[in-house]
C-alpha cells in the first residue's frame, strides 16, 4: 500500500519562477487528496503527471488568497474527465461561499458533484483505512491544520505457530489472518492471537500553516512520519513574523522536535527569500531538529510502510 507525498507549491504570499503558492498532495493508493490550492496548483500537478481525476477530497487551512485561488482552475480542470463521484472539499465555514460564488460568477460547468464541508476540529473524514483529523491554529482567519492519520493494520501471521498448533493450511488460516477463532480437527479451539503478531502502526502526514507557534500544535503532529509546516521567516524577522501571526523556522523545527516526528519538511517560505537565502532557514532549522529539508516544489517523498 503506497503512501506518497508530493509539494505542489512552496511559495507564501505571491507565486515566484518556480515556486508557486502553497499546496501539497497525498497518493495513497493511487486515490490523491490536496492540501490547499495556492496559485499554480493545477500547472504544478500537470508537470508531475498526476491524473486530477483520482482527486477524492480537497482540504482547504484557510481563507486567504495564497491557498485558494487554485482553486477554480481545479474545479474546472476536473471537469474536462470524466467523473461519477462527488468531489468533497473540506475548509472553514467561508469556503463554501466562495465556491458557489465562483461557479456563479464564472458561469462554470461542473459535471460532477461538488460537496463542500465545515471543518471543526476533530475527525473531518474517515475512511477504511485512515482517517484525516483537523485541529486549529493561530492566524488572522480562523485556520487549521491537518493529519491523515492511518489505522493500525493486523498483526504478521506466522504459519510455522499455525502448523505446530495443528491448523491445516487453507481456509481456516485465512479465518485466523481475520481475527477469527478456529476448531481443529481434535475439536482444540485455537485463537488469532496465538498465531499472530501485535497490530502494526499506521503511518501519519501532517500539514501546518500559516500560525503563530504555540506548543501545543506538536501533540497535534505527534509520531508524524512527515510533516509539512510553514517556515516563513527566519529568527531575524520573528518580530514581522509573529505581527502576521506566522512562524519561524525555527519555531517549525521546535514542533518537529517535540513532536517526535520523522522529518521536518519545510515550506511556505517568504518570497523575501531568493532560492540561495531559502539556507538560512533551512540552518536555523537544523539546528533545533537534524532532520529538517527545504521542500522544493514537486519534490516527493515515500512513506514506507511500518513492520
Amino acid at each position: 500500500m503506497n503512501l506518497e507525498v508530493f509539494s505542489i507549491g512552496t511559495s507564501g504570499m505571491m507565486p515566484l519562477p518556480g515556486r508557486f503558492l502553497t499546496s501539497a498532495l497525498v497518493r495513497r493508493d493511487g486515490d490523491l487528496y490536496l492540501f490547499d490550492a495556492g496559485e499554480g496548483t493545477q500547472v504544478s500537478l500537470k508537470m508531475l503527471n498526476l491524473k486530477w481525476k483520482k482527486i477524492d477530497s480537497i482540504f482547504i487551512s484557510h481563507m486567504h488568497a495564497d491557498h485558494v485561488t487554485g482553486l477554480p482552475g481545479i474545479l474546472m480542470l476536473s471537469s474536462q474527465v470524466d467523473r461519477a463521484e462527488p468531489l468533497y472539499i473540506y475548509g472553514p465555514e467561508k469556503l463554501k461561499e466562495y465556491v458557489d460564488q465562483n461557479r456563479r460568477i464564472l458561469d462554470m460547468y461542473i459535471n460532477y458533484e461538488i460537496i463542500v464541508v465545515p471543518v471543526e476540529e476533530g475527525l473531518v473524514m474517515e475512511k477504511d483505512e485512515f482517517s484525516v483529523y483537523a485541529f486549529p491554529l493561530s492566524h488572522t482567519k480562523p485556520c487549521f491544520g491537518y493529519c491523515l492519520v492511518e489505522k493500525n493494520r493486523k498483526g504478521e501471521f506466522f504459519p510455522e505457530k499455525a502448523e505446530a498448533l495443528g491448523v491445516p493450511k487453507g481456509p481456516l488460516w485465512g479465518a485466523l489472518q481475520r481475527g477469527e477463532s478456529v476448531r481443529t480437527d481434535d475439536g482444540r479451539i485455537v485463537e488469532s492471537s496465538f498465531v499472530m503478531g501485535p497490530e502494526r502502526a499506521g503511518r501519519k502526514f501532517s500539514y501546518i500553516t500559516d500560525s503563530l507557534y504555540f506548543p501545543q500544535i506538536a501533540d497535534f503532529v505527534r509520531g508524524s512520519d512527515i510533516l509539512f509546516c510553514e517556515g516563513m521567516f527566519d529568527s531575524s524577522l520573528k518580530d514581522d513574523a509573529h505581527s502576521k501571526k506566522h512562524m519561524t523556522a525555527r519555531e517549525a523545527a521546535m514542533i518537529a522536535r517535540d513532536g517526535n516526528v520523522g522529518k521536518l519538511c519545510l515550506q511556505h517560505y517568504s518570497p523575501r527569500y531568493s532560492k540561495e537565502e531559502l539556507k538560512i532557514l533551512l540552518k536555523e532549522a537544523q539546528e533545533v531538529f537534524p532532520d529538517t529539508i527545504l521542500t522544493k516544489d514537486r519534490m516527493s517523498f515515500d512513506i514506507p510502510l511500518k513492520d
